[in-house]
């Protein structure tokens, strides 16, 4: 395997090819920047660095997403976040990859939310019977009394009782949770109660 990593890195191939698509210089198998946005269709991460040339990176399903030691899934990513991206090479070549994207900073945190009910004007209520629950990935669905099912994510930054709390959920508990809708389906948990 040491011998493959040396090949590769001493041929230039990659390294040369992104020195150039990231304003070369320094260290080229990572992008730092502010995230600009997700196409989950396309699989692809924007990345807008601090000399203001944006970046796209694709990924996949083996992405991690990391943030204080946790891990999440590369949806969790907000607009506005500060992220370090590791670039890798693409399974087909045609574009930039990352198999690794590391929050430096979550744009939830720096709003000024604490991690337990952030912004209220945004925040409901739900409770519902959990039906699944992932805790590789950080997240759980509920079938809500007035919502029908939904997907639940962990935050960036859980406070310690509400992650202890997501730990011990198994299914067909009853939870009451605030939270802040994403989509039509998926909700940001802000804290149990």
């Amino acid at each position: 395997m040491m011998a493959t990593v040396t090949a590769c890195s001493s041929g230039g191939g990659l390294g040369g090819i992104l020195g150039g698509v990231l304003g070369g210089g320094g260290q080229s198998n990572q992008v730092t920047g502010t995230m600009e946005g997700i196409d989950t269709r396309s699989q692809l991460l924007y990345i807008r660095q601090s000399n203001g040339q944006s970046v796209s990176l694709s990924y996949d399903n083996r992405t991690q997403v990391t943030y204080q030691n946790q891990n999440y899934p590369v949806t969790s990513l907000e607009n506005g976040d500060e992220v370090t991206a590791r670039v890798a090479n693409s399974r087909n070549n045609n574009s930039n990859y990352t198999d690794l994207v590391q929050v430096n900073r979550s744009v939830s945190t720096s709003q000024g939310q604490s991690g337990n009910q952030g912004n209220r004007g945004n925040v409901q209520t739900y409770q519902g019977t959990v039906r699944q629950v992932d805790q590789s990935n950080g997240w759980f669905t509920i079938d809500a009394s007035n919502s029908g099912r939904l997907t639940v994510t962990l935050p960036y930054n859980p406070r310690r009782t509400d992650l202890s709390r997501f730990q011990s959920l198994r299914n067909g508990d009853y939870v009451r949770l605030y939270g802040i809708y994403v989509n039509n389906s998926r909700v940001e948990l802000r804290e149990f109660y």
